[in-house]
């Protein structure tokens, strides 16, 4: 959590806002000190619900979406690399990559769209 947050917002010691945080009820995220840094730094911590495969398919589908078209196809000589990798990767999935569901548009673009209706 620290280098995920420290990679996007830099040092600090709390989100500048209160962002969800959504997990599954896997034991490492709904251990209640894990759970009591993520609210300490300024996540909402949320879970899928229990016996929704709807939700959680959609985490996996990302996960999925992002191996197949950024991992595969970037250079990986270790973590270091990657992590620092994620930024531009995150940035292009949003802002560029077209996605079947939205149209064949970018998240960024359906919201925009969205927002003009």
């Amino acid at each position: 959590m620290v280098t995920a947050v420290e990679q996007r917002f830099g040092r600090l010691n709390r989100l500048p806002k209160t962002i969800e945080w959504l997990t599954d009820n896997g034991s490492c995220y709904t251990a209640a000190d894990t759970r009591r840094f993520a609210r300490d730094i300024g996540f909402l911590p949320l879970r899928t619900p229990i016996e929704s495969p709807q939700s959680n398919g959609m985490a996996e589908a990302f996960v999925r979406t992002f191996k197949r078209d950024y991992v595969a196809f970037h250079p990986k000589p270790d973590a270091a690399t990657v992590i620092q990798s994620l930024p531009a990767w995150f940035e292009h999935y949003n802002a560029l990559h077209p996605h079947r569901a939205l149209g064949y548009r970018s998240p960024r673009e359906f919201m925009a769209l969205s927002k003009k209706l």
